[in-house]
């Protein structure tokens, strides 16, 4: 019986498109492939993208896939680089697919950074963002008032939660993005935006690097015109968004989201308490009512309803016996009382401010009112803080770490036949068959992440010529 451990190779593709770049493609290309070879821990090709370029861009991109190993070059009688895009990552075998601007504006130490969590399986794409606090940005003020504009008003019209979209650093599982590209229409700039947009509202998982940036004085957008198509691409995904079209099938961790089983029956306990505690409290205020002030009798009411609140949760929704503990819980059930307090005082402070003499039902309504409130946050404090370990253990967990079987079961990768939806690959040549939904395995991803990587050096032949396909043409 063999006592070696296979070990999976991860392949990164990184994509270089280009256009009109015969200037500075060498220099970029032979800086970015020694940065790689130096130190970069996973297999690796760079693919250069010839966007139909109209000078020696293509005879240089040829020059550097025969001269240098894990170097191809892929030619597009099209411009756009969306399009480039597509076509080599929807052709890719790698495991994750990247793309960065030729002009090498990105510090590459932030390369490891944004595949890392996409090789683990923990997020499915990863952007750089120059619009984070600790990115360090050299560029002009025209173009940082037009970056911020339009990541503003994807912010507000798409609720849009990753911070920059635009910039030329990005990268994504190889599974995820060819089960998105069929529903990304753009061919150009806003390639980006549309498949970022689209991977959000389906759930799945963004990563973001915060970069180093220094601007390209000889980049080739035309800030203008590249805005321009950027609205026209929102207008056209507001458009889809309306129409119900902008969905692809959501990855499992989504479709199969639900309440941790703890807190399912904690919330119907705690409810019932809530309902109880609210209706004494109710009762107390209009009995102290008469004899002191609103504020007086609010907060002697408040005082006996949450002792009793907090011994009854205790009891009942956390299942905590014993006196062993019971002052600590009251003392810290306080914090609770005090934003119970503080709210319902108020309100009641408000509520005679606005109205002379209020009627005892307005009042009882507005406490009602602010009960609510501190509900919620007094369930939020007794389970997150109060009970926290009483509640690990009632779901099944201990305080400091899992089950040790449940952690052993996590580690073991799931079996490919059992899943329609995806592949297991146990070695080095093996690839991921067909995917019909993206998925995030969480079993299968414990498994990579625990397996040792390697990197292996890929025939030359291999990195270097191609098959041409209908798009263009392979070096």
């Amino acid at each position: 019986m063999s006592l070696t451990t296979p070990i999976r190779t991860r392949i990164v593709d990184v994509v270089v498109p280009v256009y009109n770049e015969a200037h500075v493609l060498a220099a970029s290309v032979r800086r970015l492939h020694a940065y790689l070879l130096g130190g970069f821990p996973y297999a690796f090709r760079i693919v250069i993208a010839d966007n139909a370029s109209t000078d020696a861009t293509w005879q240089v991109a040829r020059e550097l896939a025969r001269e240098l190993p894990h170097v191809r070059a892929v030619h597009l009688d099209r411009k756009g680089r969306g399009r480039a895009l597509r076509k080599v990552w929807t052709e890719s075998d790698a495991d994750v697919v990247a793309y960065m601007d030729v002009d090498l504006s990105t510090d590459l130490d932030a390369f490891l950074p944004l595949v890392a969590p996409l090789v683990s399986g923990h997020s499915d794409l990863a952007i750089g963002t120059r619009l984070a606090r600790s990115s360090a940005v050299v560029r002009g003020p025209r173009r940082e008032v037009v970056s911020r504009s339009y990541n503003l008003l994807l912010r507000g019209f798409f609720a849009a939660h990753f911070s920059d979209a635009q910039c030329g650093f990005k990268a994504a599982r190889t599974v995820v993005a060819q089960a998105l590209l069929p529903h990304v229409h753009d061919e150009e700039w806003f390639f980006d935006t549309e498949l970022l947009l689209l991977a959000e509202r389906n759930g799945l998982r963004i990563h973001e690097v915060p970069v180093d940036w220094v601007d390209d004085p000889d980049s080739r957008v035309d800030v203008l015109h590249t805005a321009l198509d950027d609205l026209r691409g929102m207008a056209r995904v507001a458009r889809r968004i309306a129409a119900g079209t902008f969905r692809v099938s959501v990855p499992p961790r989504v479709r199969e989201a639900r309440l941790p089983p703890a807190m399912r029956a904690q919330l119907p306990r705690f409810a019932l308490i809530g309902l109880v505690s609210t209706l004494a409290h109710l009762l107390l205020y209009v009995l102290l009512r008469g004899d002191m002030g609103a504020l007086a009798a609010n907060a002697l009411a408040l005082t006996m309803t949450t002792i009793a609140n907090t011994a009854a949760n205790r009891r009942f929704t956390f299942g905590v016996r014993g006196r062993a503990g019971v002052w600590r819980h009251q003392a810290q059930g306080g914090l609770a009382f005090v934003v119970g307090l503080a709210l319902s005082s108020a309100t009641l402070a408000g509520l005679h401010a606005v109205v002379a003499h209020p009627s005892r039902a307005v009042e009882l309504g507005a406490l009602v009112g602010a009960g609510t409130v501190a509900t919620i946050v007094r369930f939020l404090l007794l389970r997150v803080w109060v009970f926290r370990a009483a509640g690990a253990a009632h779901s099944g967990y201990s305080t400091s770490r899992r089950d040790p079987a449940a952690r052993n079961n996590s580690a073991k990768p799931a079996d490919p036949g059992g899943r329609p939806d995806s592949a297991i690959a146990t070695g080095p040549g093996d690839r991921i068959a067909s995917v019909t939904s993206i998925t995030s395995d969480a079993a299968r991803r414990s498994a990579a992440s625990a397996m040792p990587v390697a990197s292996i050096d890929v025939p030359h032949s291999t990195d270097s010529a191609g098959s041409s396909g209908p798009a263009g043409e392979d070096v």
